[in-house]
């Protein structure tokens, strides 16, 4: 089925107040999803993958830092997914950026990763550059690049498989960024190397992919929209005394 753009954000926001988020965190997940999906990144896949992580997501468990200096900063997601948990760790890393010239922020055990692209497209256009790395599996093993130029709301991305499993590899769930905001970071992707190149999206093609959703729609597994569409009822629920302690997300579907 067809939907609009904003048919898609509203019904998902509906959906993440539903689940339990913050209203903040609703937003930013909802324009997330709606702005990958548009612009040909799989933003509808990516939710209907981990709809069921976020129904069984403690929600009263945010994400930890473990660590932060002028520089760096390490947050742990507990195994949960990218939306409603990575907004604390890249406004750390652009409000370093921003005092500093450059940061650093790691982004441990975290699903979902390539939402984190919707998530950075606004520090970049926040006059930010911004490079996201994370490696996917070991068999083979693949690598991920995404790089916003400073002001630009699309990213270059490639995934490559690297040729040679390195010796002292782990199993790796977490996500690296990397800001500055006095060059455009902007790493060379080599591509006449020999990577073995799985994936190649440059931002012309994205800014394309945009353009027609917006004037063709976009297209919503059936399914999915059902559900989302389950999920929002959860927060039409009346404002009594009495509703307001049944009211929000349970733990699983049935809740």
């Amino acid at each position: 089925m067809k939907v609009s753009f904003n048919e898609l954000q509203e019904l998902s926001r509906k959906a993440f107040s539903g689940i339990g988020f913050d209203d903040g965190d609703a937003n930013d997940a909802a324009d997330v999803v709606a702005w990958m999906e548009a612009h040909g990144l799989g933003g509808i896949a990516a939710l209907k993958k981990g709809l069921d992580f976020l129904l069984t997501e403690d929600k009263t468990q945010p994400p930890e830092l473990v660590y932060q200096d002028a520089d760096l900063c390490v947050v742990d997601a507990h195994h949960k997914t990218v939306l409603g948990h990575a907004s604390l760790a890249i406004e750390m890393g652009y409000a370093k950026c921003r005092a500093r010239g450059l940061s650093v922020t790691k982004i441990r055990h975290c699903h979902n990763r390539m939402l984190i692209v919707g998530y950075l497209s606004r520090i970049a256009r926040r006059d930010m550059s911004v490079t996201a790395f994370w490696r996917n599996s070991h068999e083979p093993l693949t690598e991920i690049l995404v790089s916003f130029k400073s002001g630009d709301a699309e990213p270059e991305i490639c995934m490559y498989s690297l040729p040679a499993t390195p010796d002292d590899t782990e199993p790796n769930d977490g996500i690296t960024l990397v800001m500055v905001n006095h060059v455009n970071l902007l790493p060379d992707l080599k591509p006449d190397a020999p990577l073995n190149d799985l994936l190649r999206q440059d931002r012309h093609a994205m800014a394309s992919w945009h353009e027609r959703s917006l004037v063709e729609g976009i297209d919503v597994d059936t399914d999915l929209w059902g559900r989302l569409k389950i999920l929002a009822t959860r927060m039409l629920v009346a404002a009594s005394d009495d509703s307001r302690q049944g009211a929000g997300a349970g733990t699983n579907d049935n809740d």
